[in-house]
């Protein structure tokens, strides 16, 4: 492995030695003197670990991207105004060496603001404190220091010599972000803004050109670009740029209290191949890789910790099939086309109603693309003499103009099926299922505990007071009751979100939060109030800050009120507590005394375990699962709260927030528009019960950890699981194109190539032990539910299993020369099923 890594840094570093020029014209991004067709996939460094990303961008790689796109990530590299973090996951400088080591471009979002569900929109929470500062808009304070970050980080970039400009990876920078979405909202100092940071971008000569996603008004020579479901209709602001998509959505983001969102491949390979169909020469997936919102990164509010956005390669960095295979094709067939694309323009024609050719031709070089937009209806058409079947929302693409070497619709990628395997019992891990002896804990107290606290008249807002330093603000109030409050007592409160606890003399009386659709709380706990002086704790907070839309820094968050009591004296009676003097905390004890590290000598493994316990802090130690597959925690039984694994916050883990019974069916019709609410799947459950723990953050054995939780509940039921392949699958029919692989030997050959059916172990260690299923003639189903149709070849599974049993990978051709024919004049179909051990 050493000497192949050698190889690989010396085939990227020697021509670094040179300066690279990168230049567009109307077509292209020009690269040294050549037009350049690029293929790019988001993956956000922060999201993943630095242990993670050789392997990440190596599958990247492998998945046919030219370029890696990432944001830099202000707050997380600026926390205190003046103060730098650039290590571990926040090492931009070394992920962008990792990406140029794999020989890949790299495309840098500078902005500063980023969105990306992400904390307060990638903004340091400091900056809102700046007097007179007003976001994204002509203000001076704000301008200074956007300007003195931006500057900082090419300067970073310019000392480690990673401009192509002077032979390193990256060829593209983005200055701002989705601005032409709000930007109506700042009215004149908007476009005065986008004007002023344009030209500051340009200044500071980093020598690679410049972006600015959806900003159709993009001055010269800023490049316009589009984000999207879809951007083959899209064209840059000047007949001088080209046609650029910098966001591709490959899924859509998780919410806590949302369904699961994905997106099948079928319309992804269809909107890229529409793209470049109509001109597109460079675009970018967001995300191809999603990873995790580790710690309080997310935003929204109510973003799940889970990123994976049902990309190409999961939050686990395991690659996704079909989705990355089939893609991987996509690329591979439009590269085909490249000499053709960059010489020239499209020639678009109608060849029916919702059919569509487009002609790239020069000289002997020829590219075609046929699309079908209908959404319901396959159609037969002819094309330059030739007749060609095309799927309903699909595109074929004919690299000679003539064969089709890959239809969208159409999947020769294998399948995959992968499931959270809990570990077995017999190991220490397994005791955190049964038992509580190897527990300890901590009781967080209810109220104000902090020598730091403050006594102020009326309500706060919770992240003015708070600086965002904690999820956590206590609001605390004790008022004195002269005769027996009656037992009809209603707490009314108000609160801008997104979730609070309210205690009553200490004890938990009620429990409210808001969702990503409305955050706001308007809720009525019934209490029991005594008479004489009763102890009135609220617990707000907050699930990740706004990060989208005009002027969201300016949207609050906390109990801002009115705070009534309702029903006093046998319900007759009301009394506002709004503008009494209440006392405040900032975030909880715990956090003061570093609990979440497990270091502490208060914690208590005597008592009776509390299970089902409000304001808990929980520590175990544990072995870490065998193997090497990827990790995750399990929270069922848990309520909300955060964990930590040996001192890393894995995240805010969330189980209890149930999605709608809404919204959900059992497969989607790829066919016609996506939306981010189209396909969705996990209705009525938890949006998240599973936690990456990343495998570098674990030691053999040995590691501790350690929960917060906020509602009740029982950490015995905590269990680990690794992700494992359960079943390879393939389904290919006589009527796909040959393997793409194949396109050379096919067109110098002239002989027709049948097309194949591909199985292949994703680990190099394993190989193909069995085959659950194999049908040759008229299968059904899907991947772990396939069943034979009316005609089957009785030799399918005897062939199957001596072309692939004991091989990491193996090739069956789909045709009646392999099988015979078992229903003539129909055509057929290979569907395997099978295990890798």
């Amino acid at each position: 492995m050493r000497a192949t890594k050698v190889v690989l840094l010396m085939v990227w570093l020697f021509p670094t030695m040179f300066c690279t020029n990168v230049e567009y014209d109307h077509r292209a991004l020009v690269i040294d003197g050549k037009r350049r067709v690029l293929i790019s996939g988001s993956i956000h460094y922060p999201r993943s670990t630095p242990q993670m990303w050789p392997g990440l961008i190596q599958k990247s790689k492998d998945g046919g991207l030219d370029v890696i796109e990432t944001y830099v990530f202000w707050n997380l590299h600026e926390p205190v105004q003046g103060q730098y973090d650039f290590d571990g996951r926040r090492d931009l400088v070394k992920f962008i060496k990792t990406v140029a080591e794999a020989g890949l471009y790299v495309h840098l979002r500078i902005g500063p603001y980023a969105c990306a569900e992400w904390n307060y929109g990638g903004f340091p929470l400091w900056l809102h404190f700046i007097p007179g500062i007003k976001f994204r808009t002509d203000n001076e304070p704000f301008k200074t220091e956007m300007q003195r970050f931006t500057a900082k980080i090419v300067d970073i970039m310019k000392q480690e010599k990673l401009y192509a400009s002077q032979g390193g990876p990256i060829i593209l920078s983005q200055i701002e972000n989705e601005y032409g979405n709000i930007d109506s909202a700042y009215g004149s100092a908007g476009k005065s803004y986008i004007k002023w940071a344009a030209n500051m971008a340009t200044s500071l000569d980093t020598g690679v050109p410049w972006v600015m996603c959806q900003q159709g008004d993009a001055p010269d020579p800023i490049i316009n670009t589009c984000n999207g479901f879809y951007c083959d209709q899209f064209t840059p602001n000047s007949n001088t740029k080209p046609k650029m998509w910098t966001e591709n959505w490959s899924g859509w983001f998780l919410s806590f209290g949302g369904a699961v969102p994905y997106r099948p491949v079928e319309d992804l390979a269809f909107a890229v191949a529409r793209f470049f169909q109509r001109g597109g020469t460079f675009q970018n997936y967001y995300m191809y890789h999603g990873g995790t919102n580790f710690g309080r990164t997310s935003g929204g509010p109510f973003i799940a910790t889970s990123y994976d956005y049902d990309a190409p390669i999961d939050e686990y960095g395991i690659i996704r099939q079909p989705k990355w295979g089939h893609l991987k094709d996509v690329h591979k067939a439009i590269k085909l086309c490249e000499e053709a694309l960059i010489a020239t323009d499209p020639k678009i024609s109608s060849l029916g109603p919702n059919i569509e050719a487009a002609v790239y031709k020069t000289g002997s070089v020829c590219a075609a693309f046929l699309a079908n937009v209908d959404t319901k209806s396959d159609k037969t058409v002819n094309f330059s003499g030739n007749s060609y079947h095309l799927p309903a929302w699909s595109v074929s693409i004919l690299p000679d103009c003539k064969n089709v070497v890959l239809n969208t619709a159409k999947i020769n990628s294998a399948s995959a099926i992968s499931s959270f395997v809990t570990e077995s019992s017999k190991e220490d891990i397994g005791s955190l299922e049964t038992s509580s002896s190897k527990w300890s804990w901590i009781s967080e107290p209810v109220g104000i505990s902090k020598d730091d606290s403050l006594s102020k008249t009326g309500l706060l807002e919770q992240i003015n007071t708070t600086a965002d330093k904690s999820d956590y603000l206590w609001y605390s109030l004790s008022i004195g009751l002269e005769d027996d409050p009656g037992s009809q007592t209603v707490l009314h409160i108000e609160s801008l979100g997104h979730a609070l606890h309210a205690f009553i003399n200490g004890k938990l009386a009620g429990s409210q939060a808001g969702n990503s659709g409305k955050a706001k709380l308007n809720v009525d706990i019934p209490i029991t109030l005594v008479a004489g002086e009763n102890k009135i704790d609220l617990l707000s907070l907050t699930v990740g800050l706004q990060n989208y839309g005009a002027f969201f820094d300016t949207w609050g968050a906390g109990i801002t009120g009115p705070v009534i009591l309702k029903g006093l004296k046998n319900g007759n009676s009301t009394l506002d507590l709004s503008s009494l003097k209440w006392r405040y905390q900032i975030g909880l004890k715990g956090e003061e005394l570093g609990l979440s590290s497990g270091s502490s000598e208060l914690w208590n493994s005597q008592s009776t375990f509390p299970k089902d316990q409000p304001l808990t802090w929980y520590k175990t130690s544990f072995d870490a699962p065998s193997g090497s597959n990827p990790v995750a925690i399990d929270f069922t039984g848990m309520g909300k709260g955060e964990a930590w694994v040996n001192g890393q916050s894995i995240g805010r883990y969330w189980p209890t927030h149930v999605s709608s019974n809404a919204g959900c069916t059992d497969s989607c019709n790829y066919r016609g528009p996506y939306t981010s609410s189209k396909c969705r799947k996990n209705c009525g459950k938890p949006s998240q019960t599973l936690y990456h723990v990343p495998r570098s953050w674990l030691k053999p054995n040995g590691n501790i950890l350690v929960l917060f939780e906020e509602k009740g509940g029982d950490p015995t039921q905590i269990s680990f699981a690794t992700k494992q392949l359960q079943s390879l699958c393939a389904h290919v029919s006589q009527s796909h194109p040959p393997q793409i692989d194949l396109w050379n030997s096919d067109t110098e050959s002239g002989r027709k190539i049948e097309p194949a059916l591909l199985l292949e172990c994703p680990d190099n260690n394993h190989i193909i032990s069995s085959i659950k299923f194999a049908s040759y003639g008229t299968p059904l189903g899907t991947c772990g539910n396939f069943y034979h149709g009316r005609c089957s070849s009785n030799k399918a599974l005897s062939i199957v299993q001596k072309a692939c049993i004991g091989s990491r990978s193996c090739s069956v051709g789909v045709s009646t020369d392999t099988f015979g024919d078992p229903c003539r004049g129909l055509t057929k179909s290979l569907a395997v099923e099978a295990t890798c051990a």
